[in-house]
This record gives structure tokens, C-alpha cells and sequence, in this order.
């Protein structure tokens, strides 16, 4: 730190406030040109490239929180009645860990939530998902739900399958998929939210991301963090998490019904016993 930082000019901290209206992605140049700017006061062209940069990174924010996508939730699902509750926690607090039992509706309408919250405006809403068919199922359902073709407002990544924009607000993808994206952006600047769906299985991968992130909030107040766990234990990722609260969400099962097509039965009568 110099001087200069130690003891900012009103217009320094003007700049600075700026930034942090860019989008996130930028934050990083943008902290790095300013810091070019104080160390050459003299260089007008030098000053004149940040001041664009700035303003470019700043309206392509703005542009994106005026073009907010119109979020309805499927009031048949449990989370519906708990939606007003959990805006209000992802707004107040850095970090919130959801209890959803299997059929809540917490995977699909969680990042919708977000959206909702004012999030996806700085950068991408992050959901991290175990498995790659789960990735791109979900994410091509949420695109349906927001009529948005899969790859535009919502989109996924995965092992040799990247179908991401400039403007998706929302990405699904592998807990592998962002562990590799640390490798080349420790900042995850790409993000303004993320959300790790089903740490209760405890995956090498996911606890990783989890003791990573708990570390990287503390640099980026900006970042959001959203846990989800079907199980009751959820006490021990809010206890990680500095005691963030936690809201539980109940789940909804449906009936299963065999139909058997006509003449079932005589054909499997009609089947040579099995011998041992």
C-alpha cells in the first residue's frame, strides 16, 4: 500500500465507489489501471483509457439490471410459501444455508430467488451440481421456466460441453467445472452469487469448495454464498460459515404407479423358470 492509498483524495475514493458499480469480471483491471493512474498523474491518455473501461464495465451493469428477466415460481412447490423469507436472507446476509427435503423445489427455483434478490446484475449467478447430467437437466428446465433459450439467460458447463453467453445470469455446472476455474480465477470474478447444491454429500470436491470459499469471502464482501443440504444436519455448514442462518424448507413426494401393458402376466407365466 502507498501513500496515496493511506490517505485517498475525494476523487480517488469517488473512483474507487465506481468500481465497485462495475461488474465484477472487471473489478480487477479496473483496481489495477486506477492504481496506474496514481502512480502516472501526469499521463492523461493513461486516465482517459480507465475512465472508459470504467464506464463501459458500468453501464454494461446497468443495462443488465434493467433488463431483469421476469421471475414467477411454481406456487405448487413447498419453497413458494418460504420465497418472501428467503429473498430477505439472501439480500441481509453474505451467507444462507438452506434445509430443502428431496421435491422442495430448491434446485430449480433457488437461482430464480437470486435473480429476484437483485442478484445476477454484477456477474453470473454460480449453481454447482455433483453429477453433469444434473447440470444440464436443471439448467435447461430453469431456461424453460424463464422462456429463455438454454445458453442465453441460463446456461451450463460441463465436461467438454460449454454453453454459456455473455448474458446468462444463471450457470449450472459440476463442483469440478469451478474447482478448475480457481486455477485461473482465485477472485471466481466471473460470479456475484454461487450456489452449492447438495453439500450433504460431502464430496471431496464440494468440501473443498466450501473451506475455499468461506476463505474468499472475507476478500469479496461482494460474493453471495448459498448452501443447500437435504439432510437435518445443516447446523455444521452454518457453524463453518460463522453461524449464517438457516431456513429450512419442506420437501413434497409423489405416488408412484405400476401399469402393466395387456397380457403381462401370461407371458412372463409363458417364461422358462430360472434353474440354480
Amino acid at each position: 500500500m502507498n501513500a496515496i492509498d493511506k490517505n485517498p483524495s475525494p476523487r480517488l475514493r469517488q473512483q474507487r465507489a465506481a468500481i465497485d458499480g462495475a461488474m465484477s469480471r472487471d473489478r480487477g483491471r479496473l483496481l489495477g489501471m486506477l492504481s496506474r493512474c496514481q502512480a502516472k498523474p501526469q499521463d492523461a491518455a493513461l486516465a482517459a483509457t480507465f475512465e472508459q473501461a470504467l464506464q463501459a464495465s458500468v453501464q454494461r451493469r446497468q443495462v443488465r439490471a434493467q433488463q431483469q428477466p421476469s421471475i414467477t415460481l411454481d406456487p405448487q412447490l413447498p419453497i413458494a410459501r418460504e420465497a418472501d423469507a428467503i429473498i430477505e436472507l439472501i439480500r441481509d446476509h453474505q451467507v444462507v444455508v438452506i434445509a430443502g427435503e428431496t421435491g422442495s423445489g430448491k434446485t430449480t427455483q433457488l437461482p430464480k430467488l437470486c435473480l429476484a434478490a437483485g442478484r445476477g446484475q454484477a456477474g453470473m449467478i454460480g449453481c454447482t451440481q455433483p453429477r453433469r447430467i444434473a447440470a444440464r437437466a436443471v439448467a435447461s428446465r430453469v431456461a424453460q421456466e424463464l422462456q429463455s433459450e438454454l445458453g442465453q439467460l441460463v446456461g451450463f458447463q460441463v465436461r467438454f460441453n460449454d454453453k454459456v453467453s455473455d448474458d446468462s445470469r444463471i450457470k449450472f455446472m459440476t463442483d469440478g467445472i469451478l474447482l478448475a476455474e480457481i486455477a485461473s480465477d482465485r477472485w471466481l470474478s466471473n460470479y456475484d452469487t454461487i450456489i452449492v447444491d447438495e453439500a450433504h454429500e460431502r464430496s471431496l470436491n464440494i468440501d473443498f469448495l466450501l473451506g475455499y470459499l468461506k476463505q474468499l469471502l472475507r476478500k469479496r464482501p461482494d460474493l453471495k454464498l448459498i448452501v443447500t443440504s437435504a439432510t437435518i444436519d445443516t447446523e455444521r455448514f452454518a457453524q463453518h460459515f460463522d453461524n449464517a442462518p438457516v431456513i429450512s424448507v419442506e420437501g413434497r413426494t409423489f405416488p408412484v404407479e405400476v401399469h402393466h401393458p395387456p397380457g403381462c402376466a401370461r407371458r412372463r407365466a409363458d417364461l422358462p423358470a430360472w434353474r440354480t
